[in-house]
């Protein structure tokens, strides 16, 4: 962190909450320091920050905020440039609608499944992965693919015809898929040509640097050209 930077982000790299605030940080070049946060072990510092124990939490210009949707919102409307919602309502809608889809649903569905029963569990000495979830998360993620090739062959972003908050927030969790290399890129070209235009961009660069001890990330993790 530069002498200038003013936010912190208490994060875990994994999650999706986290790396869609990182994304929104990013796009607006908003400098900020990263502190990897074990929530699950319940610090008491930490529970202060956030009695809730979730991340993201980030601390900005002496606030302490918390939910990564809302953090996200305030960071655009207080850092404007570039936009991340539109202007019109119904087209804000649409946008918030799928970031809920994709926090909400693909979150319950196939993240929640997938990256958390093989990766989090060990990480959070929660014992071995569940193979019934996993076997549902692989299941799953197939029909979010394909509704996302049907947003995609209609828009040329997931809510319109631009870059929102919405393709950050899908982007997000399947990075974290992807890191796993649970996403089957080879059956859906309409959503990997939507991903590799997400993952070329500058902000997406501090993703593809994540590192997380005992699971390295697979090739095209890192392959632009993937």
């Amino acid at each position: 962190m530069t002498a200038s930077a003013t936010t912190r982000l208490y994060h875990v790299q994994l999650s999706p909450f986290c790396r869609k605030v990182r994304l929104t940080l990013a796009e607006k070049k908003i400098e900020v320091e990263l502190l990897e946060e074990r929530y699950w072990e319940k610090d008491p510092d930490f529970l202060r920050r956030n009695p809730a124990g979730k991340v993201p939490v980030m601390r900005h210009e002496g606030r302490v905020m918390s939910e990564s949707q809302a953090i996200c919102e305030y960071l655009d409307e207080t850092h404007p440039n570039p936009p991340l919602l539109p202007k019109g309502a119904l087209e804000r809608y649409e946008v918030r609608r799928l970031c809920a889809w994709f926090d909400d649903k693909f979150h319950e569905d196939v993240t929640s499944k997938l990256v958390y029963e093989r990766v989090n569990k060990k990480i959070m000495g929660q014992g071995h992965p569940d193979s019934r979830n996993v076997k549902t998360g692989a299941q799953r993620i197939r029909y979010h693919l394909d509704y996302m090739t049907w947003l995609l062959d209609q828009r040329r972003w997931l809510a319109g015809d631009v870059m929102t908050l919405a393709d950050f927030a899908a982007a997000a969790h399947l990075s974290c898929l992807d890191y796993i290399s649970d996403v089957d890129w080879t059956r859906y070209a309409t959503v990997k040509d939507w991903y590799a235009k997400i993952k070329s961009r500058p902000a997406f660069r501090p993703l593809l640097a994540d590192q997380i001890p005992g699971y390295p990330p697979p090739p095209q993790y890192t392959n632009l050209d993937f």
